[in-house]
């Protein structure tokens, strides 16, 4: 009786544990039909397999379009690419903050270092026409002021004193012949007076000391030198005793009343800078003081160097404050008028990109592109991408774009999960729900097809029951026609790439190894070449590459010289697909060069 207490008892544990098998492997049946179901494109379609219960009346494939199919996938959001939601709590502990798009008068303001240099214009040589011996010096320093007309030195020439010994003769004999009967006499005596004179005023002699000589009637022994013009004294050779022929600079005058000041405009300025317009100055020297002045000249070429454009300014100088040589910090105002602006801290500029962060109210921020234009002092002006009334944020927009990221990143890898879980679920599933699908014949094979192996790669292998032709099944099956468009999701086939750019005369020559790029390890070549014909050998070569799609970040490798102006690195393309490669080159004395090139790369992909 105790034996047949515990036989049943043992029967009773093994049906019990056959039955926990049973619904286990329903359980699981079921669930991979339901998972099946909720796959985009795994709706009900003239095959004939129906739906789960409550997927009654789902849309077809058919009138699905691939957007469609992809908005079914978890991780793949309606929301904007980027899109973050940031809880009250969590803003006010960041210090998120913003402001409005608005128009407002836009005064930028230019800034630039000016030098003070004398105004060329006023600048004055006092040289003389005559030789002589000077005898009398005045004016003996150097930085010594002088005003126009105060004499400066005497000279003693015999030159000038036989021509006006001549002009006194012919002013003898006028007198003389002024009562004669003949009119050609009087014709020439006063021709010979005009031309005296004529020679003295050549040898600057003015009206005054001619019509002196006149009155006295005797020819002065020295010449007196004056002042044509005021100004300081810069250069000075005129010393007692020194014999000087005609064409010897005695003195170099500079007329300080007004100066000119220099300033160097970046290229990406110059076009807010006209003629006549307003300029402002500041020295250390008068601390408080600004002296104002105006554009009176912009120069017609740039410096290659510096990336600069020189503009001369004018500016009035009657107590002589402003000296030559003298270091200003110049600022030239521009009104543009009202421009659509937003706070220059509004602006994350990656230099690739600028965007700004959208208020989309609730605490959901998303990035936006925008085209910038002017600059002041506290806004940019939006030329592009948003409009009047947005709100952006000011504040905290760092942390708000690192989230975004995250965000991003996070999306994409949900999304690939997603497609791995949808193959495991495909795999999964009994293979004979799928010979009801439209282009599915028995086992999952397309109608028509011999069995191939099944992803082994390896010739002579025998793919599992049911798992023949299982890639050309998944590509047959409706909802896979949405996710043929996504980048990585088949191989590309590669192109050779060798593609060659003038560059500031230099020449760029780019390729890889092998010469069709394949997914893995990838060799980049640039090949350097002088506007002189030879390899560049002192460059510093930097090869930067992504693809072009969301979330994937961009790696760098620093390429190293081989040989004749040739630099190489090694690139890991992670897999199939376009691949972007920017070339950022320096040379020494040169501004810096990017190129962007692009590879079609084989290989990779689901």
């Amino acid at each position: 009786m105790k034996i047949t207490s515990v036989t049943q008892s043992r029967t009773l544990l093994i049906g019990g544990v056959i039955a926990a098998l049973i619904a286990g492997v329903v359980g699981g049946y079921f669930a991979a039909h339901l998972g099946m179901a909720d796959m985009p494109g795994m709706t009900t379609g003239k095959g004939g397999v129906s739906a789960p219960p409550g997927r009654v009346g789902e849309k077809e494939s058919k009138e699905m379009g691939a957007k469609q199919g992809m908005e079914g996938m978890p991780g793949m959001s309606t929301a904007p690419t980027g899109t973050i939601f940031i809880p009250a709590a969590t803003r006010q502990l960041i210090g998120v903050r913003t402001a409005p798009v608005s128009y407002a008068p836009l005064a930028q303001e230019i800034r630039a270092v000016g030098t003070v240099e004398y105004d060329e214009r006023k600048l004055t040589k006092v040289n003389l026409r005559v030789s002589g011996w000077i005898e009398q010096v005045f004016i003996n320093a150097i930085g010594q002021s002088v005003r126009a007309g105060q004499p400066m030195l005497t000279l003693y020439s015999p030159d000038l004193l036989a021509t006006q010994d001549e002009y006194l003769l012919a002013l003898k004999a006028q007198a003389q012949l002024e009562d004669s009967p003949l009119a050609e006499a009087r014709q020439d005596a006063a021709a010979l007076v005009a031309s005296a004179r004529e020679r003295l005023r050549l040898w600057n002699l003015n009206d005054e000391q001619i019509a002196a000589v006149e009155r006295r009637g005797k020819a002065e022994r020295v010449l007196t030198v004056y002042a044509p013009s005021s100004g300081i004294v810069l250069k000075r050779q005129a010393l007692p005793g020194n014999y000087v022929e005609p064409g010897t600079t005695l003195y170099e005058l500079a007329d300080l009343s007004t100066v000119w000041i220099y300033g160097d405009i970046y290229e990406s300025e110059i076009t807010s800078v006209r003629l006549d317009q307003t300029a402002e100055v500041t020295f250390e020297a008068y601390p408080g003081e600004t002296f104002r002045g105006k554009v009176a000249y912009i120069y017609p070429y740039l410096n290659e160097a510096t990336r600069t454009v020189r503009v001369r300014m004018e500016f009035p100088n009657p107590h002589l404050k402003l000296k030559p040589g003298m270091y200003g910090n110049v600022m030239l105002h521009v009104d543009s008028g009202r421009r659509l602006v937003v706070p220059k801290e509004a602006v994350l500029d990656s230099g690739l990109r600028k965007l700004v962060f959208l208020d989309l109210g609730q605490g959901v921020y998303q990035p936006y592109p925008v085209k910038l234009g002017r600059r002041s002092q506290d806004y940019v002006e939006v030329l592009e991408g948003i409009k009047e009334g947005d709100r952006v944020v000011t504040s905290a927009n760092f942390l708000l774009d690192a989230e975004s990221k995250l965000a991003s990143a996070g999306g994409m890898q949900a999304m690939m999960g997603q497609i791995g879980m949808a193959d495991w679920q495909m795999r999964g599933a009994y293979e004979k729900k799928m010979e009801g699908m439209e282009g599915m014949g028995k086992g999952g094979v397309p109608r028509g097809k011999e069995p191939v192996s099944a992803g082994s790669g390896r010739a002579g292998e025998i793919a599992p029951p049911g798992r023949e032709g299982e890639k050309e099944g998944m590509e047959g099956m409706k909802g896979m026609k949405g996710m043929k468009g996504m980048p990585g999701m088949k191989a590309e086939p590669g192109k050779p790439v060798t593609e060659t750019r003038q560059v500031s005369g230099f020449s760029l020559t780019f390729s890889t190894v092998p010469e069709t790029p394949k997914a893995g390890e990838t060799l980049l070549r640039l090949n350097i070449i002088d506007p002189a014909g030879y390899g560049a050998t002192n460059a510093q070569v930097v090869f930067a590459y992504t693809m072009p799609m969301p979330g994937m970040m961009e790696s760098k490798a620093k390429a190293t010289h081989t040989k004749d102006g040739i630099y190489e690195a090694k690139a890991m393309l992670g897999m199939g697909g376009t691949w972007v490669v920017t070339a950022n080159v320096t040379l020494p004395d040169l501004p810096p060069i990017s190129e962007k090139f692009q590879l079609a790369v084989a290989g990779g992909g689901m």
